[in-house]
């Protein structure tokens, strides 16, 4: 590659074999028009679930999604140039963008208005911008969060996860993190997790009704299958279950099952749940990033990275195989 063209990674077809959907193209640079800014990303961040279903045309909002079209949301970066009119960047400025297509790619141009400046161009960033946007909102907005109410995490380790345990911390509840490794428990014991259920080692069901006999308050939720069976199933009386992802069914077809109505578990307990898509909250996006830097940049807020190394484009679609397995300790980022 020379200075004047950049890679990207596109999906080439609708196919639920993410490797097999996606190719490598290389293109010439664009020189930004008024009012946009182009940058030269240096992280991207994975989101596998959402990278996989769109590759299997599976996202709602983009049913009609033709191939080719250009993949990846999250990335932080510097700009490198300015188009006319722009006056809030400057050259060399950090900017995190959560624009699709933006993320999968080494050069970006966006409307300068789409740009967040932030101190530094690092990856941690990418566990905050849009990730633990997501997790604030899914327990402020969705979830409603209260104190001194049981809160669980599912995933609990994972690049929203782990957000999500320290802002339920936070707001002066007993949280429970479920993992499934002992250097997960590690991270989730430093982030103050209250109970830790690895269920490798332990029954999720058994803990629950053991341990936790009135049920749990809010439920933050996104492995599906046997999982969010399990949670519903131990809901408080007027508990919350926020369905945040399913990534147990990101990479297969969609299990069909034969089990008695969802309302018969919650009907009796007043109970709720609760469907979350960041798409459908957008309103709160800035007031929550903003409370967010601010935790983190005041040390109130720690960021876990998986220390995973993965090296630009081509590595991207081991990226996500690696995060659907499940072995990551924090956000996956890939490094350019």
């Amino acid at each position: 590659m020379n200075l004047k063209t950049y890679k990207k990674l596109r999906a080439k077809q609708l196919n639920p074999d993410f490797k097999s959907a996606v190719e490598i193209v290389e293109i010439p640079i664009s020189k930004p028009a008024a009012n946009e800014i182009l940058i030269q990303n240096k992280f991207a961040g994975i989101n596998g679930g959402f990278d996989t279903l769109l590759c299997r045309g599976d996202v709602p909002y983009y049913i009609n999604l033709i191939p080719p079209f250009d993949l990846g949301v999250e990335a932080v970066g510097e700009v490198v140039a300015i188009g006319e009119n722009v006056k809030d960047f400057q050259i060399g400025d950090a900017v995190v963008t959560t624009a699709r297509g933006g993320g999968y790619r080494e050069y970006q141009v966006i409307n300068a208005n789409l740009g967040v400046k932030v101190r530094e161009a690092m990856p941690e960033l990418l566990t905050l911008i849009p990730t633990g946007v997501s997790a604030l909102v899914a327990l402020e907005q969705v979830g409603e969060m209260k104190s001194n109410e049981v809160v669980l995490v599912t995933a609990a380790a994972g690049g929203t996860g782990h957000i999500a345990v320290q802002l339920a911390k936070l707001a002066g509840n007993h949280v429970i993190g479920t993992c499934s490794s002992e250097a997960k428990a590690k991270l989730l014991r430093e982030l103050g997790c209250d109970r830790i259920i690895n269920y490798r080692t332990e029954n999720l069901n058994q803990v629950l009704k053991q341990e936790y006999p009135n049920g749990i308050n809010l439920i933050f939720e996104s492995v599906g299958k046997a999982v969010f069976d399990t949670c519903v199933e131990n809901l408080a009386v007027r508990g919350r279950l926020v369905v945040v992802g399913f990534i147990s069914e990101y990479a297969n077809n969609v299990e069909q099952i034969t089990q008695p109505r969802l309302y018969h578990q919650l009907f009796w307990k007043a109970a709720s749940v609760r469907g979350f898509l960041m798409a459908h909250y957008k309103e709160y996006m800035p007031e929550a990033r903003d409370h967010l830097l601010n935790l983190y940049y005041t040390d109130k807020l720690k960021v876990a990275v998986d220390p995973t190394q993965f090296q630009g484009i081509e590595s991207i679609p081991d990226a996500i195989q690696y995060l659907l397995s499940g072995q990551n300790c924090g956000k996956v980022v890939v490094r350019f």
